[in-house]
């Protein structure tokens, strides 16, 4: 039977859609099939846009179709047909799933103080819990608790249980407040206003004010638009009123006012705008027009064929929705839930035991929380690509790490700003300022001044960002580096094996490959970085594999892979895996390890019985150790992509201090949970900082 929560309000704009997508989230970190459901569905546009972005959310996999019960019409025209439908329909998509998030209908299309009673039916025939999402914006906390006692009334006067109430919307002030006016035997929540949420984006603006763009990049129409002003006044005056991720709008026929803003959005000294709205049906003049394109900005131009106030009213009515098409939005929405909602109440009230199995996203979410435990400073070099920029707003907004990036500051802030990213609590550091540059120089000089090394010629060699962010390492200026996203594996680690060198007992770096599948997590070394490794090489690389793969929550139980299992092979090729097999144990006496192995005994527990019955590792290895590269290499990918597994890597290893390289292919998501593996990393390898 699954086991399901009931999101329900009693009026519009509660935020239900981010507590809806913060409980997904949870859920996905706990259980291996997480199903979302819409009892009622609005349709926009053909879609219902919760049930959208709930679809998502990385680990729900289910058909659009199957998620919904009914529509409002149906509603209208026969509830208890309707109720019927909903239950029948939700049963179905029940069985594929361990737990379940219902949301319930939006207020947006019925108007009527029957509908927090259809949903509270609704809840009742379902066997689901509700969890009652309260607006608390400007309403005092007395104000709150008197909704709240109302709508609790009325979903128990339907059958249906309370089981917790957040207050969402709340002033940031407030929230103690009105916690303890909502207390009593319910547990409860309380949430602040995050009006970045509510912000409607430029497009929507567009598409509210009937506008065209006529200039500016269409990619930027997804910012937000974080507050609306009237451009009417003097230039000297508007001036003073800018502010970042506003859209102001004009009279098409101010070209003074259009040339003034385009002109202050470029300068660094301005806020950045999201957009300009002219109105009246009036257009730029051609001298204009081309002098605008001229100062080379992309900044969105929209026209409007109505009037000042036409405008300006509908932009002010104009209210934003959470959706997929802002990270940043999605971003904020997660880690405020996370910040204010306390996961492991809710897991209680569902009765959502912990999963036997390991998820690619259990795994993922696993590391998010532990580099959040203990916070590090991260340097990533590449500041100029947008993965990066990406990669590091949202790794701020989830407080995964403390974040470092390299590039000209003007140029980074501009472009997260375009973007629409938060990067207000990153560090931006030049490679080129002199200040570094000249006592990264001399650093760098006395390390390697064994080579020959200059200090004139290390001032050509730190400005590079793999020199600099390794250096900051080095220091202790960053407690790890990610970097490869636009350099050469080559690019971004040679430093590290220049200066940092490796762990005191370790002779080589290596690399793992965290390989999720749909139940468990296994760890690949070395897949990435050395060819053929001799057989006190390959013991180096088992124990640090083990080593990496217990500190992130993978019991190590060690295969050493051959082409022969046991003693029935000969031949230099499996004799290296022996003499690294016996090596280990001399060493590492604690590890359960298992050499020469086949891949197949090591995985597969019928093979295992037949040619390894006795082992402890045939047929439950978590870790497997290729020979060489070209086995690893391999593997990794043929499993990657015939068993749909997640390579999460590669992780370097063998290191004094992190750090790792990306693939030049890599999405944000990548980055993101490579930067939380270094982070964990970083913690287990706190040392005090390099003398300089």
């Amino acid at each position: 039977m699954a086991r399901s929560i009931y999101v329900a309000s009693p009026e519009g704009y509660t935020g239900k859609s981010s507590i809806a997508l913060g409980l997904v989230d949870l859920l996905v970190s706990k259980v291996q099939r997480v199903g979302v459901f819409r009892p009622v569905a609005r349709t926009e546009k053909g879609r219902d846009s919760v049930l959208q972005l709930l679809l998502n959310v990385d680990g729900v996999d289910l058909d659009y179709d199957a998620c919904i019960g009914v529509h409002y019409d149906q509603v209208h025209a026969d509830p208890e047909a309707a109720l019927g439908t909903i239950v029948q329909r939700y049963r179905e998509m029940e069985r594929q799933c361990d737990a379940v998030v219902i949301v319930g209908s939006d207020y947006t299309d019925v108007a009527s103080p029957n509908e927090l009673a259809f949903n509270a039916r609704i809840a009742a025939n379902l066997g689901s819990p509700v969890i009652l999402v309260l607006r608390a914006l400007d309403r005092t906390p007395e104000e709150i608790r008197q909704v709240a006692d109302v709508a609790i009334a009325e979903i128990q006067a339907g059958h249906a249980t309370v089981v917790a109430v957040v207050a969402n919307r709340c002033n940031p002030g407030d929230l103690e407040a009105v916690a303890a006016a909502l207390k009593d035997s319910l547990p409860v929540f309380t949430l602040p206003e995050i009006p970045l949420l509510s912000a409607p984006t430029v497009g929507e603006l567009m598409e509210s004010v009937e506008g065209v763009l006529t200039a500016g990049d269409p990619a930027l129409l997804s910012r937000e638009a974080e507050g609306v002003m009237v451009g009417a006044m003097s230039m000297e005056h508007l001036l003073d009123r800018l502010h970042d991720g506003a859209v102001v709008i004009t009279p098409g026929d101010r070209s003074d006012i259009l040339l003034g803003l385009v002109s202050a959005h470029a300068a660094a000294s301005f806020p950045s705008l999201s957009a300009v709205i002219l109105n009246g049906g009036f257009t730029p003049a051609p001298q204009v027009t081309r002098l605008v394109e001229g100062l080379g900005q992309r900044l969105p131009i929209i026209t409007t064929q109505l009037g000042t106030f036409a405008t300006a009213s509908r932009a002010a009515e104009t209210r934003g929705m959470l959706s997929t098409g802002s990270q940043r939005k999605l971003d904020t929405a997660k880690a405020t839930f996370e910040a204010h909602v306390a996961g492991d109440k809710v897991v209680q009230l569902l009765d959502v035991p912990r999963s036997e199995v390991v998820t690619p996203l259990m795994f993922e979410y696993e590391l998010i929380e532990r580099a959040r435990r203990n916070r590090k400073h991260i340097v990533l070099p590449e500041g100029t690509d947008d993965r990066i920029l990406r990669a590091a707003s949202t790794l701020l907004a989830r407080g995964v790490a403390d974040i470092t990036l390299l590039g000209v500051e003007s140029s980074i802030r501009a472009r997260a700003n375009e973007l629409s990213l938060d990067l207000d609590e990153a560090t931006v550091i030049d490679p080129h300022d002199e200040e570094y540059r000249t006592r990264f120089a001399e650093v760098y000089a006395q390390l390697r001044a064994h080579k020959g090394m200059t200090v004139e010629r290390a001032r050509e060699i730190v400005p590079s960002v793999s020199y600099f962010g390794t250096l900051m390492v080095h220091l202790g200026l960053a407690d790890g580096m990610v970097s490869g996203a636009i350099h050469t594996t080559a690019h971004t680690i040679k430093p590290a094996l220049e200066f940092i060198k490796t762990v005191p007992g370790t002779s080589i770096v290596s690399s793992v490959f965290f390989m999720c599948l749909a139940d468990r997590v296994l760890v690949y070394g070395d897949c990435a970085v050395n060819p053929d490794p001799t057989a006190e090489q390959l013991a180096d690389i088992a124990i640090s594999s083990a080593t990496t793969a217990a500190q992130f929550g993978v019991k190590p139980r060690v295969a050493m892979l051959s082409y022969s299992t046991g003693e029935s092979g000969f031949g230099a090729d499996v004799d290296k895996v022996r003499t690294a097999t016996r090596l280990v144990k001399e060493r590492r006496p604690d590890l359960i390890v298992e050499g020469p192995i086949q891949y197949d005994a090591a995985v597969d527990a019928s093979v295992a019985q037949t040619k390894m019955p006795d082992s402890e590792v045939a047929g439950k290895a978590t870790v497997f150790i290729f020979p060489d590269l070209n086995t690893g290499n391999n593997t990794y990918k043929a499993v990657q992509r015939s068993a749909g597994a997640v390579a999460v890597g590669p992780v370097l290893q063998g290191l004094r201090k992190p750090v790792n390289d990306l693939s030049r292919g890599a999405l944000v998501k990548d980055i993101v949970n490579t930067v939380a593996i270094t982070a964990v990393q970083a913690q287990g390898q706190a040392a005090p900082a390099a003398e300089s």
